[in-house]
This record gives structure tokens, sequence and C-alpha cells, in this order.
């Protein structure tokens, strides 16, 4: 990973895929989730919800970086699926990733899967 990438304004470092998968929608981050990234995938979660979509499957296993704007941007995106039914159900998560969530305490709000199968399979 080129880290000297951290903290510009390259809004290229995130791309986001989105699917459907029976009664779930699933979302791709590959790259770095932060502040200067954080709505190329809170626009298409929030996107799901408004449509209806409320179990929001977030494939983590090629998301590199998380901080806290990311962070919240999933905590908002929980919230808003739980006020509908659902939830968000986290897959595959890196270690460098899974460390932030264990910090701070988040995964035991989120259902977390060790990978994209097992997701789709609860």
């Amino acid at each position: 990973m080129d880290r000297g990438t951290v903290g510009s304004t390259n809004r290229g470092r995130l791309k986001v895929g989105v699917r459907s998968h029976g009664r779930s929608e699933i979302f791709t981050p590959v790259g770095e989730l932060d502040h200067h990234t954080a709505d190329l995938l809170s626009e298409p979660l929030e996107a799901a919800v408004e449509a209806g979509r409320s179990r929001l499957v977030v494939d983590c296993g090629q998301l590199e970086f998380c901080d806290s704007t990311g962070l919240n941007v999933l905590l908002g995106a929980r919230l808003k699926a739980e006020a509908i039914g659902g939830g968000v159900h986290l897959a595959g998560m890196l270690p460098v990733v899974a460390r932030v969530f264990e910090i701070t305490g988040a995964e035991a709000v989120f259902t977390v899967h060790d990978s994209l199968e097992a997701a789709l399979d609860d």
C-alpha cells in the first residue's frame, strides 16, 4: 500500500462495487476508507436503504484502511438499516481493519463474518 497518499484528497484511493444477491445488497469497498473517500461508500449505502434494501453486507476483504470517519459511515448505515428492520453485516475484514473495530468496540454492534460467503449464508 502506498502510504504516501494517506491524507491526500485523491478520491481514487477507494472504489466501491455494489450488487444485489437475494435479499442482500453487497458493497465491496476497495482501498482506503477515510474522511476524503467516505462519501463513496456512504452514498450507495444510503441509496440502498432509501430503496428499501435493509440487509447490507459490506465485503471488507479488499478494504486496506478505515479511519473514524469510515467507521461512522458504517455506524450510520447500521442505524438506518435497523430502522427499517435490517442490519449491516461485515465480512472478511483484514486484520488492520478488524483492529480498528476491536479497539473502538464497534465489532460488538455489527454482525461480523469471516467471509462474504458466510455473510450471505446467514
